[in-house]
């Protein structure tokens, strides 16, 4: 079969007797438990809930029940976890291009990151797989090994079979300070016109009472934080500086982590630089497919370009603001030895 992954056209079984009444009673599930949970004002809806200790948005809470009740992990899948606007559009083309490097010649000129995005060739659980409005459940098991997929869902909201799997979990981390600013424009930038939008003083506030999509932010990185900790050979935690300030170094060793380290002829012979070259900021944003495109036809693609730069917070933050947040950080982080 072709590589699924690459186009993210899996295939979902059409709802038909069982499996119907099991999607309706999710959808009952879902309302009843939207009215039990607390919720505040929302980033790009009206409201966030707050499920299984994060917050999300109304049409995730079914898609991450769908999720868990559903998805089966193999002992060979590769997760990519994060906050949102981390790094997660990268780290995925890097995870790809190493994975498939063999399949996929990261030099040549038909490679699938130059003809889709990486958020379609590795495809979010909670938003391409098992979210959507058709109520459907996806068959996954035709898409090439290994299977790579992307996820925000902190880590003690995965499936079971994740846990319980010997599958890969790569997370990528950014500097808070970094991360709120690149999530606050990408919002900004993609709501209509027509509804509110959080001011960024708003929003700030919210950040750090931890009230943002899929935090609070320090909860969701230390439980990934831990897990590398207890289980280091299933979870490998990456800073997005540091991949920045050493890309070469990092992806050797991402690559020995998912078991398919760069040989020394694939070093000498510039395989390496090939994949960094083929994934970078640069390189992506030109691409006409992230000029043009988008994801699930909701999200143009050019809005997961926008600088991938470090340090870009010190234009919109106050000192008092600075205060603030550092405090935050340290309170919550510093005893995990966690500092950006």
């Amino acid at each position: 079969m072709a590589e699924t992954s690459m186009t993210n056209k899996f295939t979902k079984t059409e709802s038909n007797g069982h499996m119907k009444e099991e999607e309706e009673a999710l959808c009952e599930e879902e309302e009843e438990l939207l009215q039990s949970l607390p919720k505040e004002k929302g980033w790009a809806s009206q409201y966030m809930y707050l499920y299984q200790q994060f917050w999300c948005f109304p049409p995730l809470v079914q898609a991450t029940i769908s999720f868990q009740k559903h998805f089966q992990a193999k002992h060979n899948d590769i997760v990519i976890a994060s906050l949102p606007k981390s790094g997660t559009t990268w780290l995925k083309a890097l995870a790809f291009a190493t994975v498939k490097r063999h399949r996929f010649v990261p030099s040549s000129q038909n490679h699938p990151l130059l003809n889709s995005n990486s958020h379609t060739i590795v495809p979010f659980f909670e938003f391409n797989i098992y979210g959507g409005e058709d109520n459907v459940i996806p068959d996954l098991s035709t898409i090439p090994e290994p299977r790579i997929f992307g996820t925000h869902i902190p880590f003690p909201s995965l499936s079971h079979s994740i846990h319980n799997s010997n599958c890969k979990i790569i997370y990528i981390c950014r500097n808070p300070f970094d991360a709120f600013i690149s999530h606050w424009h990408f919002f900004k930038t993609i709501l209509p016109s027509s509804l509110p939008t959080l001011t960024l003083e708003e929003a700030f506030e919210g950040y750090c009472e931890g009230i943002h999509p899929f935090g609070p932010f320090w909860s969701h990185i230390l439980g990934y934080w831990n897990a590398s900790k207890d289980k280091p050979s299933k979870v490998l935690f990456l800073k997005y500086e540091e991949i920045k300030a050493n890309t070469n170094f990092e992806l050797k060793r991402m690559a020995q982590f998912l078991g398919c380290p760069f040989t020394k002829e694939e070093e000498s012979g510039g395989l390496v630089d090939s994949i960094i070259e083929l994934c970078s900021f640069k390189k992506m944003k030109e691409l006409e497919i992230n000029k043009s495109g988008k994801i699930a036809n909701l999200i143009e693609n050019k809005h997961f370009f926008r600088k991938g730069e470090t340090g870009d917070w010190v234009n919109y933050f106050s000192p008092s603001m600075i205060e603030k947040l550092s405090k935050v950080i340290e309170e919550k982080l510093g005893e995990f030895g966690l500092f950006f």
